[in-house]
């Protein structure tokens, strides 16, 4: 397909021995400059003059002085080239020390449970790093999006992504109140749960999620209904406290809650584990230093591996 470029092609060329030569008025020793040899020099900005269309250059055997069309394409090639050289070096400094802004897409019942500890050491390790949090329960394009990496639920990572383990695998507890509990009772058995009230969530995709049991190493899927539906696990923790009815969520949401009683564990058999949390990122992009001093920052933190 043919590309339409806003710069020609090779438009660049030349400049910069044109701005050597300008500088100098002097062909030889803008060649000393650069490391090539006179005639190298002579003919780039031999080309530029050709493509620009006008000569920039009044050449004598003894002087080098600049045309008027010299003069008006120096002033802004100057300035113009040197932002480039400026730009060029703010990008390699990035590529080589871990600096800028890292942005990184996670969904919210994680921020409390492990990134605020993970970030607040990381900042203060890494004081030249911006972290950006977005929280989203939505499975993001990293690339579309403009981030780094993303922290999710393993089972919910592509397989195409590098993954880098944040916590171990965790129990995806059942809980509810003492108050709902007293009411209606404690199920048994997981058939029993058809018979409460079960808060459900409904993921980024728009569909409603199963409940989901280990019953002597097989896993079984329970369709449950309930008064109440949320799209985060911290909202069906805050409901289940309140006693709206039962909830299953990840332990460690559920951990401060249960520490006090405001929660109580039911069908402690039948828990299911899921893989844990990751950190995730393409895996054909070039990792950026910033993200490398998370990565190993979060593995050191975490013992996890990739």
């Amino acid at each position: 397909m043919k590309q339409n470029f806003t710069v020609r092609q090779g438009a660049l060329d030349g400049v910069e021995a044109f701005l050597s030569v300008a500088q100098h008025r002097s062909f030889r020793r803008a060649a000393a400059e650069l490391g090539v040899t006179p005639s190298a020099i002579s003919q780039a900005v031999r080309t530029l003059e050709a493509r620009v269309g006008a000569a920039l250059f009044l050449r004598t055997t003894r002087s080098v002085g600049l045309t008027e069309a010299g003069e008006r394409f120096l002033a802004r090639a100057r300035p113009a080239f040197e932002e480039l050289v400026a730009a060029s070096g703010a990008a390699r400094e990035l590529g080589q020390r871990p600096a800028g802004l890292l942005r990184l897409t996670v969904p919210r019942s994680v921020v409390p449970i492990l990134l605020e500890p993970l970030v607040a050491s990381f900042c203060q390790a890494f004081p030249e790093i911006e972290v950006e949090l977005a929280a989203s329960e939505e499975l993001v394009d990293l690339a579309a999006g403009g981030f780094d990496a993303g922290i999710r639920m393993g089972q919910f990572i592509s397989p195409d992504m590098v993954a880098v383990r944040l916590t171990k695998a965790l129990p995806f507890v059942i809980v509810g109140s003492p108050t709902y509990l007293a009411g209606r009772g404690r199920p048994q058995r997981p058939d029993d749960l058809r018979q409460h009230a079960c808060l459900r969530l409904r993921r980024s995709s728009g569909a409603l999620a199963s409940w989901s049991v280990n019953d002597n190493g097989r896993s079984i899927e329970i369709a449950v209904s309930g008064p109440f539906i949320a799209n985060d696990f911290p909202t069906l923790v805050g409901a289940a406290v309140e006693g709206v009815g039962l909830a299953q969520v990840p332990g460690p949401l559920a951990a401060d809650a249960m520490r006090s009683g405001k929660l109580v564990p039911v069908l402690e058999q039948f828990v299911p584990m899921t893989p844990g949390v990751f950190l995730y990122y393409p895996g054909h992009r070039q990792i950026m230093p910033k993200l490398r001093a998370f990565i190993d920052h979060v593995k050191g933190r975490s013992g996890g591996s990739s």
